[in-house]
């Protein structure tokens, strides 16, 4: 469609007049000037009036190479000239079974089996689903608890938030979720042990392994983040991961790593599970696997896994669950030319290479008095305002500090979004060191021209 005889203020309009964001309270949003985008190239964005803007956070984490990548839009067109989607119910299609084949020599550990679906959200239901009906299937049913961390998220569908609650986000259904078992995540900024790293011996994980004692006979699985993403950027601590694996072994419980955020390269390397060299049981990927063109997720899990659900109608084995739309060939297609990508232009070693750069430009905000604390793992970069340094109180989240930051980066060029308190940047993995340079700099100057604005919070 030719969109060039709508005007502006028409766009703008029909917005506020019949879109509902997701994710946004919309008075906010009303009378905040939105941007609408209309178009984009490489790693940024251009507005409705014509402006342009670097694309701070991946387009909300999931951009890889960039936009109007002439290998992925290829990709799409050529897979549009055979068929855009038929059913993955009772029956396979090529780019599908080739995508999953090309997974298979790039996961961690032992997962061969992948459940594809459209979202994150989806993918950590399937896994949730995959977890319980496991033990079932073995004569176990009263295995059904999954315990989950606090301040993880893993999506807004019930089964993802019965296992990541959020007062402020879920709190019309916390009533109406099952309670599931809940552990401390390790978040060192704000130890509830009032540990250092330095005298730290993840005591952290005691409090995991007392939850898992005293659900031990119901537990299914334990579910994590091994970067936590909406709740503030905090990856867990180097050992911690390999730890919780040890005692899920030890307990018989299922390890669901959700790297929906953190897989596809975003942390340095394919899977950020893989700085520990663990093998989770089950794996939820998406964000990133269609290089941010189209909607897709997978659910990877272990042959054993697989094992259990393999079996007749009359066995009552299978796992009765799947969206109309998963497995599309458009999305698998463009998923493929993604991962080759990936590995063609070196894309995850241009992640690590540029994330010592980024940490060092970002050190020059330290001193300053309202950050509390930088915490970075690959380009997933979170920094976190407070009121109170030497306290370390946070601002009110009605405050919406974060705020003032997105505001100042606006102005100066860069699109980021941030989570109450904390700023967010993920820039496109693919970023050059050029384009991650300049991102920096509007960044640091966005949140050292904040610091006066926020004192105006208090």
């Amino acid at each position: 469609m030719d969109y060039s005889s709508i005007t502006p203020d028409e766009i703008r309009r029909w917005d506020q007049q019949h879109i509902w964001h997701p994710f946004t309270p919309m008075k906010d949003y009303d009378h905040s000037d939105p941007v609408i985008i209309q178009a984009a190239q490489g790693v940024k964005v251009q507005d409705i009036e014509g402006r342009w803007y670097y694309d701070g956070v991946s387009s909300v984490w999931l951009n890889v190479h960039g936009h109007h990548v002439p290998e992925l839009d290829h990709a799409l067109i050529d897979q549009l000239s055979r068929v855009a989607h038929t059913t993955l119910l009772g029956q396979g299609n090529v780019p599908i079974t080739v995508l999953a084949h090309r997974l298979s020599k790039i996961m961690p550990g032992h997962l061969t089996r992948f459940f594809f679906s459209e979202s994150g959200a989806s993918a950590v239901e399937v896994a949730l689903k995959m977890a319980v009906q496991y033990w079932a299937n073995q004569g176990q049913g009263q295995k059904t608890k999954i315990m989950g961390f606090t301040s993880n998220y893993h999506g807004d569908t019930l089964g993802a938030m019965a296992v990541a609650p959020d007062d402020i986000f879920h709190w019309p259904f916390l009533s109406y979720l099952p309670k599931e078992p809940r552990a401390p995540y390790p978040y060192c900024y704000r130890c509830p042990l009032q540990k250092t790293p330095d005298r730290c011996h993840l005591a952290c994980l005691d409090l995991a392994e007392s939850v898992m004692r005293a659900h031990q006979d119901e537990l299914a699985a334990v579910i994590i983040e091994p970067v936590q993403g909406a709740g503030g950027i905090i990856p867990a601590p180097p050992g911690y991961l390999a730890g919780l694996r040890d005692l899920c072994t030890r307990y018989d419980v299922l390890l669901i790593v959700d790297e929906v955020a953190t897989g596809i390269g975003r942390t340095g390397k394919w899977w950020a599970t893989s700085y520990e060299e663990i093998s989770p049981d089950i794996l939820c990927m998406g964000k990133g696997l269609s290089g941010g063109y189209l909607p897709i997720s997978a659910t990877a899990a272990t042959e054993d896994i697989y094992r259990q659900f393999y079996g007749r109608a009359g066995d009552r084995t299978a796992l009765y669950h799947g969206h109309s739309y998963a497995g599309n060939q458009l999305a698998a297609n463009v998923a493929l030319a993604n991962l080759e990508l990936i590995s063609q232009n070196q894309v995850i070693e241009n992640v690590a290479k540029q994330t010592p750069d980024i940490a060092s430009a970002l050190d020059k905000l330290r001193p300053l008095p309202y950050v509390g604390d930088i915490r970075q793992k690959g380009f997933m970069i979170g920094i976190e305002l407070v009121q109170n340094k030497e306290q370390r109180t946070p601002f009110p989240y009605a405050a919406q500090a974060g705020r003032v930051v997105q505001n100042l980066a606006r102005q100066r060029g860069m699109l980021i979004r941030p989570i109450g308190n904390v700023v967010i940047f993920m820039p496109p993995l693919a970023s050059s060191s050029i384009e991650i340079r300049e991102m920096v700099d509007i960044l640091c100057e966005a949140v050292v021209a904040s610091q006066p604005l926020l004192e105006d919070l208090l």
